[in-house]
């Protein structure tokens, strides 16, 4: 993937990863376009930044989609990268009855969302040069936290996607996973300050170093999520999964469900 030139979407570019990594996107010359639901925060991410723009994008809505790609079309008819980074992280409690509001929001919005924006752009992206797909995973795709299983879920599910996705393109769109480990954002309550969790400065300078690799890996993985990537092969899947079972009953007493 070049790392320059390029006109970039990326969903969930008003804050945490997206809004880091569209930011430094911006900063190597490229024109980018943040979207998601929150007009404010996206317009913040953007703020004194020519050539990055702000739209709006509910991922759970699929005529949505469908219409906000007829705009994103209509006025960057350049868009050649789309970054697939919106979603969603619930505690879930799967030990007894519940409402599956949750879990119905979270692969809606994790998986379904991905999946529809990529059918309403692929027949233009395979249609650009130098045209990439990027899915933000996660660590957790590889051992879930028990505390978090339909996320954790919705992330494996979109790992498949993306290996099924890759071979179908090649040739003619680069496909791109992107598997972050524990970072320090809001997409928990309390995890932007969350001790052991990578601080996000430092995650998105080491995932630029790794997208600007020529070859560009077709799995961008920080050291930090290598344990969780690699823990099957190296036997260590149990181990690492009874630590993180551990932190989610950390978790749940704190929540005090």
């Amino acid at each position: 993937m070049k790392m320059t030139g390029n006109t970039i979407l990326m969903t969930g570019g008003g804050s945490g990863i997206g809004e880091a990594l569209a930011q430094r996107f911006h900063d190597q010359g490229n024109v980018v376009i943040v979207a998601g639901r929150r007009l404010e925060t996206l317009e913040a991410a953007c703020k004194g930044r020519e050539n990055m723009h702000a739209l709006m994008l509910d991922v759970e809505s699929a005529e949505g989609i469908t219409a906000f790609a007829a705009q994103v079309l209509e006025h960057f008819p350049a868009l050649n990268v789309l970054v697939n980074n919106a979603g969603i992280m619930r505690y879930e409690r799967v030990d007894t009855a519940r409402d599956l509001g949750d879990a119905e929001a979270t692969l809606v919005t994790n998986v379904l969302g991905p999946i529809r924006l990529i059918d309403a752009l692929v027949d233009h992206l395979a249609a650009q040069e130098g045209s990439a797909i990027v899915n933000v995973t996660s660590g957790l795709a590889f051992v879930p936290l028990s505390g978090t299983p339909t996320y954790s879920a919705s992330k494996a599910a979109m790992h498949s996607y993306t290996q099924s996705l890759r071979e179908m393109l090649r040739g003619r769109v680069e496909v791109i996973e992107l598997a972050p480990p524990a970072v320090q954002t809001d997409l928990t309550p309390g995890q932007s300050t969350r001790e052991g969790y990578q601080p996000l400065g430092e995650f998105s300078d080491e995932v630029m170093g790794l997208f600007a690799q020529d070859p560009t890996p077709e799995e961008i993985l920080v050291e930090r999520v290598k344990p969780l990537r690699f823990s099957e092969v190296e036997g260590k899947q149990g181990a690492i999964m009874a630590n993180l079972t551990a932190a989610s009953r950390r978790m749940f007493e704190q929540l005090g469900t």
